[in-house]
């Protein structure tokens, strides 16, 4: 059997339900297999806690993001020492991990604002933001704000992560959005100000000199 063939099988075993062949390749040597067979657990229902807390220590960042992805769902397992991972990209998937779980422990709430405010990577801000949004902590809001100021895509982000609160420094953060040089930030404010009785008008020439499609930086 070629090893495209065992990870096909793996595939098939999830639809199937064969749990055996899953488990057999989530010890095995091959780190895409592994994280395969984890795949094919959560599709048969049969992933427990313990495999995603076993996959959490795998030597591979594959195995490790695809257990942290799975996690999502399963709210008894806590993300925090994956939002420690040396792996950014498992960091990201460990925040949104978190934002999907919504109710957090206070350790992984603050990491995520750690994160969303500290890390090198943006893509790591931007999910830290995002997940603090989701889960609506007023703890999580002055790091939410201060991603107001951030690099675009973040602050899009932040703009969508004020949602769940309120108070002057939100309706502040929502009136500067809504007049950001970038077009997107604007868009996002604008989509969210309905729905939270603020009421700010954009200044035109802002918006002229804005960076919007097909335009440029001011």
């Amino acid at each position: 059997m070629t090893t495209q063939d065992h990870w096909r099988n793996l595939v098939i075993a999830g639809h199937e339900g064969n749990e055996t062949a899953a488990r057999a390749a989530l010890v095995g040597a091959d780190p895409v297999a592994r994280q395969l067979a984890l795949g094919a657990l959560a599709r048969m229902d049969a992933l427990t806690d313990d495999d995603l807390l076993a996959a959490f220590t795998d030597d591979t960042a594959i195995v490790r993001h695809r257990a942290v992805t799975l996690a999502a769902t399963h709210r008894q397992v806590s993300v925090a020492v994956m939002l420690r991972d040396p792996d950014p990209t498992v960091i990201e998937a460990a925040a949104w991990a978190a934002g999907e779980q919504e109710d957090v422990a206070d350790d992984v709430l603050a990491q995520l604002c750690a994160l969303g405010t500290d890390s090198d990577d943006p893509l790591v801000r931007e999910a830290a933001i995002a997940a603090l949004g989701a889960i609506g902590d007023e703890r999580g809001l002055p790091a939410i704000l201060r991603a107001c100021a951030d690099k675009p895509n973040i602050r899009r982000r932040a703009v969508l992560a004020l949602a769940p609160f309120s108070g002057p420094e939100v309706e502040a953060a929502l009136a500067a959005a809504l007049i950001d040089r970038d077009w997107q930030v604007r868009q996002a404010a604008e989509d969210l100000a309905p729905h939270m009785d603020i009421e700010v008008a954009t200044d035109p020439e802002n918006t002229e000199n804005s960076t919007k499609p097909g335009g440029h930086h001011a």
